[in-house]
This record gives structure tokens, sequence and C-alpha cells, in this order.
């Protein structure tokens, strides 16, 4: 297996606080992780990091098996998949949704003057089936739901192959019929074995999709465990992540929360 991510004795400092605090973290290419912790813990800083959008204030960091700080990261970013909130408010309320898709191929969030190939297309096309939103194709981007929304910027992060895909929650704001929807999406694709590595931050057990393998737990910027899903996330390891007595169920590969 391939290290797509290694964080050694990683340090984010801002203000004087410590974001992240001396984090050991590798992913390989055949995982899928789920990153839990609360508010304020970390989780968006280890997710920008691992999008190479953000150095270290020490240590080290490797994205895809190139250094940050020692790679050219316009040619690493395009081989990294990244679904967030902050991404979508970029995208143009006005642009088609096969347009929000192609353009991927381009990194860029809008159609400006860039030519596309019937593959890239086709291509874009294809990826809209599979996410079951070829029927919205020509429907301007700002007129979805946020359900919609969220599913149209995962197709567009998958468009170019990726070989790491990040996903920072992507069902926040989501009703419960778009949230499994989009879930059972996720699980098809994270079970599907050319699927690349898969990080996705959520703040709820109930978020994790089938299908993925790992967790990482995470408060005050400090690791409170990582490893195998079915090992690591356990009802001690949530109550000491949130700080508060937790309990913790399991049916079919879904969880359930809730305080005692």
């Amino acid at each position: 297996m391939v290290n797509v991510l290694q964080l050694t004795d990683v340090s984010v400092v801002r203000g004087g606080t410590a974001i992240l605090d001396s984090v050991n973290w590798s992913v390989e290419d055949d995982q899928r992780w789920v990153i839990l912790g609360p508010n304020g813990a970390g989780k968006t800083t280890l997710l920008q990091m691992a999008a190479a959008m953000m150095h270290p204030s020490s240590g080290k960091v490797e994205v895809l098996e190139e250094p940050l700080g020692g790679t050219d990261l316009f040619e690493l970013r395009p081989r990294i998949g990244f679904a967030s909130t902050a991404m979508a408010r970029k995208i143009p309320a006005t642009e088609r949704v096969i347009d929000v898709v192609m353009t991927a191929a381009y990194s860029v969030t809008g159609r400006w003057h860039e030519e596309y190939e019937s593959i890239d297309e086709r291509r874009a096309q294809r990826v809209l089936a599979e996410w079951k939103l070829d029927h919205l194709a020509e429907r301007k981007f700002g007129t979805l739901s946020d359900g919609e929304q969220k599913r149209v910027q995962i197709a567009r992060s998958v468009m170019t192959d990726p070989e790491m895909l990040l996903l920072d929650e992507p069902a926040a704001s989501l009703d419960l019929g778009a949230r499994e929807e989009l879930l059972h999406l996720l699980s098809g694709y994270a079970s599907a074995p050319d699927a690349p590595a898969i990080i996705m931050v959520t703040h709820h057990v109930e978020e994790i999709p089938r299908g993925f393998t790992h967790v990482l737990l995470i408060a005050g910027g400090a690791i409170v465990g990582a490893g195998p899903l079915a090992e690591t996330l356990t009802a001690e390891a949530l109550s000491a992540t949130f700080g508060l007595a937790i309990d913790l169920t399991e049916n079919h590969g879904r969880y359930a929360a809730r305080a005692v």
C-alpha cells in the first residue's frame, strides 16, 4: 500500500494558540477515513493541509508522497478532490451544473474562455449520472437544493479521478432524506475497488457512510484515537473526545450516539 498522506510531528500555531499539537497520522491509498471531533478541534486544519492549502508551523507533511514546501502545488492540487462549503461559495450561482463539474478539468469555478473536448463533456455527464444528477445538468447551480448542491460538489471533486478525495462535512445542513441519499451514494463510492483514498470530516457518527474503514478522533488539536473504525470508535473514546458521557450503538454498519 502507498501512503497518500503522512503527518510527522505536525503542529499548527496561530496567534500563540496551538490549533494542532504534535500530530502523527498516515493514510494509505485503500483507506476511507472519517475525522470526528468537537468545534475547534482542528478537523478543518487537518483537511486543509491534506489539500495542500496550508503549511504546518512545524513538522513534516507529505501529500501523495510530495513534501509540502518542496513541491509544485499547481501540479499537486489537481490530483486531490476537495468538496467543502467554502468551495461551493466560489461557484457562480448562474453556472450550469454540467459546467460546474466540467470546469474541474481546469481547476476553475466558472466557464471563461477555456476549451473542452467532447471527452470532457462525456466524462462530466457520466459522473453526474453516477451521483444521480444527470437530470439537473442544464439547471443553474444556485437553483438547486442544499442536498443537490452537495452532490454536485462531490461530482465535481471526482471529475478528474483524484488520487485522494477530501470531504468537509458533506451532510451538514441536509434534511433526513437528503442526508440518507447522499450517504447511500458515498457508501457505494467508498466501497468501489477503484475508489481513491477518502478523508471525510463530520461532527456526527450518524453521518459515517458504510464502507468507511478508519476513524480519527481529535480534540484540542491532539489525537484522541486513530485506527480501524470497528476497533477505535467506542463509547469511551467518543466520551473522551467530546468531554461528556456518550452511549454509542451500531446497527448494520451505521452508528448512533447520544449523551448518557
